[in-house]
């Protein structure tokens, strides 16, 4: 019979998995993989990688976001531009 789950656990699991467009399983793996890693191996370790994972997530995603918004807006020169047909 399997161990039950910590339900905050999960919770942060699945909310790493939505950010990260991944499946929970695959958001359980990654947080496994850091805990491995970092020698953690208690639950509440394991809770704690998995919201540090997604605050990470959330601070790249909106660094992106930021520098595709810089990246497409129109040159003052190039604003008008229409190609040679």
């Amino acid at each position: 019979m399997a161990a039950p789950q910590d339900k905050d656990y999960v919770t942060a699991c699945g909310k790493l998995a939505s950010a990260l467009s991944i499946s929970i399983a695959a958001a359980r793996r990654k947080v496994d993989l850091v805990a491995s890693k970092e020698g953690v191996r208690d639950p509440a370790g394991r809770l704690l990688i998995a919201q540090r994972l997604l605050l990470e997530s959330e601070g790249v995603g909106q660094e992106s976001r930021q520098l595709l918004d810089v990246l497409l807006e129109a040159v003052a020169e190039e604003a008008n531009y229409l190609g040679d047909d």
